[in-house]
């Protein structure tokens, strides 16, 4: 049971409001308001509290509704803490007739005991909480990750609801088409995958080699790699070195150099738990404090701000060229780099998502050695975020290291001085494996004494969980030709390629049908960021209900289809614009035609 008790929620809210000298038809509407901010408004908390006698409760505003809050609190005589309000109700509740004089002097009701379990017999309400959203870390307020916010948090709901056999609801399924999730989508696992790691987990089972190659189908290769790994840690149980088995990270390398056609040194390879704990381990080594800056693709990937947001620093957007199939504008990160410096800031590094994310665009050779050619120029790191390295539909993947390699070998001592950070993951392409949270980054010519920091902090988080970094091993050094697994591997990892590009291929035709609907090419990655353009009306509505425009689309499209996107608005996108990212993980491809119907209803309904 809740701190609060076994009251209903209109009862809760009905006491805290009802002070004997304010009539309750002035406080229904402040009784009855509910509802929360959307994930990606940027949040304060105004303390409010009626001066009359009441129970403590918590209020929050966003900046776009911090002068209705202070309206509210003149026109009630609020001042500590009170309801939390949503945007859309709050212009309503700021009309709220004021209550009348207090002649009286002020009392407080006593605190009401509520039978709770044993955990909560300290409670304490909320006016004497140690930690409060006022005083917890200002950065992590800050952060937003539309990602997994409210869009994502509504169709969890839904989905438990339908799984009780709630019939109410006008979809008998949730598509989450707003993650790269896919295992959650009904992408199958590798088969070679799973029963390498079985064996790893369980070692006991190698004792029946017969069981499992006459009864379970396991094939040779299956119990020797299993073997290998057992040998080189141990046991997945117990930690690894901090940057992973040197093992693993020497099968890493080799892959490198097969991918690149040059070598790279296992010394500088970090295994990590998924490449966003890369990405964050980095950012806190380069990041001091607001002064730092960080070249961040715009629409991105919200790791990035988030995490920047986290650290008080800076990001620096560029925006990519939607024109140009979301490729990058040398034009443009010139004029964010120069207008953040001649503003003070200190521009340490550029991040390439590479193919994007939300984009889905495949950069080109010339992209990418564009890129480098002015981080060289400009003194800058490169982050080199390359997970969906093998998502490529249209043309060819060209990792960052393989084009520098290339460039240095054609200009000898010109990009010696080059920092660069690339990033790859289990989590995407064929393997699909999120939850197990795997990766790994490689740092190439970055001063030793930063390096040895890099390795202070990764020993501070200790290692990466070991069953990860066995699949990362999978990952990099799959079965070959010839070998008793590989039919099987090919077929399996054929399939899931296939499988995407057929729905990316259904997804955009659909698109390009829909009235005011605009969307490049699938070219790689595992998403479609197509452009929407809302008729006024439905602008006006999103406005009145204090949201974007983008987001009220997305949650009446998941309203209405229990399909959950994201709007653009969470990855960033040029003024004047309106996105939504969608996966094309999802079996099947009757759910796209939900979507047609659904846009066509919202264009009819808001003309």
């Amino acid at each position: 049971m809740s701190r609060r008790g076994s009251q209903s929620l209109p009862q809760r809210r009905l006491r805290a409001f009802s002070p004997q000298n304010v009539a309750d038809d002035q406080l229904l509407p402040l009784a009855f308001a509910r509802g929360h901010n959307s994930a990606s408004d940027d949040a304060s908390f105004v303390r409010l509290a009626f001066a009359g006698r009441f129970a403590p409760v918590a209020m929050r505003f966003t900046t776009r509704t911090r002068p209705l809050a202070t309206k509210l609190a003149e026109r009630t005589g609020l001042t500590g803490q009170a309801v939390r309000v949503c945007p859309r109700r709050l212009s309503a509740l700021a009309n709220v007739p004021a209550p009348p004089k207090i002649t009286r002097p002020l009392q407080r009701p006593q605190q009401r005991q509520f039978h709770q379990p044993q955990h909560h017999q300290q409670h304490r309400f909320a006016s004497t909480m140690r930690l409060t959203a006022d005083n917890i870390n200002p950065n992590v307020r800050r952060a937003e990750y539309a990602v997994r916010g409210e869009l994502a948090v509504k169709s969890e709901d839904y989905r438990a609801r339908l799984s009780k056999g709630d019939a109410s609801l006008p979809f008998e399924q949730v598509i989450s088409a707003n993650i790269g999730n896919p295992q959650q989508l009904d992408q199958k696992p590798i088969t070679f995958f799973r029963q390498v790691t079985s064996l790893l987990e369980n070692p006991e089972l190698l004792k029946n080699e017969d069981v499992l190659i006459n009864g379970l189908g396991y094939k040779t290769d299956v119990i020797e790699r299993a073997k290998w790994l057992l040998k080189q840690v141990g046991s997945v149980g117990a930690y690894s070195a901090s940057t992973g088995v040197t093992a693993i990270k020497e099968s890493i390398a080799k892959f490198l150099e097969r991918r690149d056609g040059f070598p790279a040194d296992p010394a500088h390879i970090y295994l990590s738990a998924g490449a966003s704990s890369g990405v964050n381990t980095l950012l806190n080594v380069m990041c001091v404090d607001k002064s730092t800056g960080i070249l961040i693709p715009i629409p991105q990937y919200p790791l990035y701000t988030a995490t920047l947001a986290l650290l008080n620093a800076t990001c620096v957007p560029y925006n990519l060229d939607e024109s140009k199939a979301w490729g990058t504008d040398l034009d443009t990160i010139k004029k964010s780099y120069e207008k953040a410096t001649a503003e003070g800031i200190d521009v340490r590094c550029i991040v390439i998502i590479n193919p994007g994310n939300p984009t889905g665009a495949s950069l080109s050779e010339d992209d990418v050695r564009a890129v480098i050619d002015f981080a060289n120029q400009k003194n800058l790191v490169i982050m080199a975020d390359e997970v969906y390295q093998t998502n490529v539909f249209v043309g060819k993947f060209h990792s960052v290291k393989g084009v520098l390699r290339q460039m240095q070998k054609e200009n000898p001592g010109k990009y010696d001085s080059m920092e660069l950070a690339s990033l790859h993951s289990i989590s995407k392409g064929m393997v699909g494996e999120c939850g197990h949270r795997g990766g790994y980054f490689e740092l190439v010519g970055f001063d030793p004494e930063v390096e040895a920091n890099v390795y202070k902090y990764v020993s501070i988080m200790l290692c990466a969980p070991v069953i990860s970094q066995c699949l990362v091993e999978l990952m990099v050094n799959p079965p070959k030709q010839g070998e008793p697994s590989y039919e099987l591997y090919n077929k399996e990892y054929t399939g899931i390629h296939e499988g995407l590009r057929e729905r990316a291929t259904a997804l955009h035709k659909a698109f390009c049908q829909m009235e005011g609907v605009e969307c490049a090419e699938p070219q790689g990655a595992m998403y479609l960021f197509p452009t929407i353009r809302l008729p006024k009306k439905a602008v006006d509505a999103a406005a009145a209900e204090g949201r974007q425009p983008d987001e009220l689309y997305a949650h009446q499209l998941l309203d209405a289809t229990g399909i959950c996107v994201i709007p653009g608005s969470g990855f960033g996108q040029a003024d004047g614009t309106l996105h939504f990212r969608t996966t094309f993980l999802a079996p099947g491809t009757e759910w796209v035609g939900s979507i047609v119907k659904f846009h066509q209803e919202f264009m009819d309904k808001y003309r």
